[in-house]
């Protein structure tokens, strides 16, 4: 597809709140388009957006199709907004997914694309942070609000653009990046890709199609075998793992990102004293391990994305490091309990992955789910919370202990059995889930999520 840009003069964004939709919203609107939009949710993406000028339509109450050059759509609306979607093609204008028209966007810049099954967001974040602490002034589109501008879009005024590449529906494709940064390579999304192989095949194309450089790392065999038939630079993130320096979001995942970020740092020869600064002042972004706050009673709240095995035990053993076990031989006061409130993402991946999941939460005290976040799916009955709450409880027990697990058929039931846990100043409660695990916390402990 080729868009001719400069024609485009009004935009009409379907699902415009969508957290990497948002972004590309206001990227247009940084090149003087009118930009418009619909959703279903409100939310801090929406509201953003109204702070800007942008009209924002709820579904409810959306009739008409405005004429505009082009219009965008969230790949969600394929399922929540179909008949949206077809009038607009019926309208014979350009319709583009949010990569596809990302893709057209990008076409202007040196583009530094981070993907990899885990880690695309802090990455994204950290490599954005670093070029604008250098005066690169990058322009920035990831998938969570940067706490630095707090925000998911920056616009610059470089010829670099830093954005997060999803593999998902091998979205990435439509990049043609300067820099490529492969975090790493897992199973994932087994509702769209065969196997592993698959999904492997589609990462090796978006290496191939990479201009100068390619990070990755060597330790990786996944990613390794890929890099070894690219023809360009390759550069092993693995190796900038010493010059790390200490940072303030916690866990080996964030000191393995920040590799990342200086592998790329080293590549655009920012001095390192420079990138490393900018790392040990990072604070993290939205949903990454987001502490939200100290209830009155004492407890921790914390909220994550985390929605595949690696990713909840990365989350984990970062709060381990924040907070030690009771049975560590440290002061009391010191200890925490921490108890997770999980909602499984897609029954595709709960069932793919059903096994990794069950031995997921060996550095948690208490383990609550939800059920199952279904999004794209239809009902799938083979698979669910309280099939996974059996199966984390049995494998505790063999392996270790007796281990609390709870499954719940509601949010409103979850709510009533953590308002009755009596928890205080020895807890951490962390909400853990790409869908809606953190209104549980919002309920309970009074909370509003800021970026929400």
């Amino acid at each position: 597809m080729d868009i001719d840009l400069k024609k485009i003069k009004k935009v009409f964004f379907i699902g415009i709140g969508g957290i990497g939709i948002s972004a590309l919203a206001q990227m247009a609107l940084s090149k003087g388009m009118e930009v418009s939009g619909v959703n279903d949710e409100e939310g801090k993406t929406v509201d953003s957006l109204r702070e800007m000028g942008i009209e924002v339509v709820s579904k409810r109450h959306f009739d008409t199709l405005p004429e505009v050059d082009m219009y965008v759509y969230s790949d969600a609306w394929l399922y929540r907004g179909p008949e949206i979607l077809q009038t607009a093609k019926d309208t014979g204008k350009p319709v583009l997914s949010y990569f596809e028209a990302l893709g057209e966007f990008a076409k202007e810049y040196k583009v530094i694309a981070v993907s990899g099954t885990h880690g695309k967001t802090t990455t994204t974040a950290m490599v954005a942070e670093v070029l604008v602490d250098a005066g690169l002034d990058p322009t920035v589109v990831v998938g969570s609000f940067v706490k630095k501008f707090n925000s998911n879009f920056r616009e610059g005024k470089s010829e670099y653009l830093v954005l997060e590449a999803d593999e998902y529906n091998r979205h990435f494709l439509n990049f043609r990046p300067f820099v490529t940064v492969v975090t790493n390579i897992e199973t994932d999304h087994l509702d769209y890709y065969k196997d592993i192989d698959d999904i492997k095949n589609a990462f090796g194309q978006l290496v191939l199609q990479t201009s100068n450089v390619v990070v990755h790392n060597g330790n990786d065999t996944n990613i390794s075998i890929l890099a070894r038939k690219y023809k360009g630079r390759v550069l092993d993130y693995g190796k900038f793992l010493e010059k790390v320096p200490k940072l303030s979001v916690p866990g080996v995942h964030n000191r393995m990102n920040a590799a990342c970020a200086l592998a790329v740092a080293d590549i655009l020869k920012i001095p390192e004293e420079v990138a490393k600064k900018s790392l040990s002042d990072f604070s993290g972004t939205w949903r990454r391990l987001e502490k939200r706050g100290v209830t009155e009673s004492g407890v921790i709240v914390y909220d994550d994305y985390a929605h595949h095995p690696t990713e909840i035990r990365a989350s984990l053993q970062g709060l381990r490091e924040l907070y030690p076990p009771p049975s560590s031989k440290i002061p009391a006061s010191q200890s925490k309990k921490i108890t997770v409130l999980f909602q499984p993402h897609l029954y595709s991946r709960t069932k793919a992955l059903f096994d990794d999941f069950a031995k997921s939460f060996k550095d948690a005290d208490r383990v609550l789910l939800l059920p199952i976040y279904f999004a794209r799916e239809a009902l799938d009955k083979s698979v669910s919370s309280e099939k996974l709450a059996n199966a984390i409880y049995a494998f505790f027990l063999k392996e270790w202990k007796q281990f609390p697990v709870d499954a719940f058929l509601d949010l409103e039931s979850a709510e009533k059995f953590v308002s009755n846990l009596n928890l205080g100043n020895s807890d951490v409660f962390v909400t853990m889930g790409a869908g809606e695990a953190y209104k549980v916390a919002d309920k309970v402990f009074g909370l509003t999520l800021d970026s929400k």
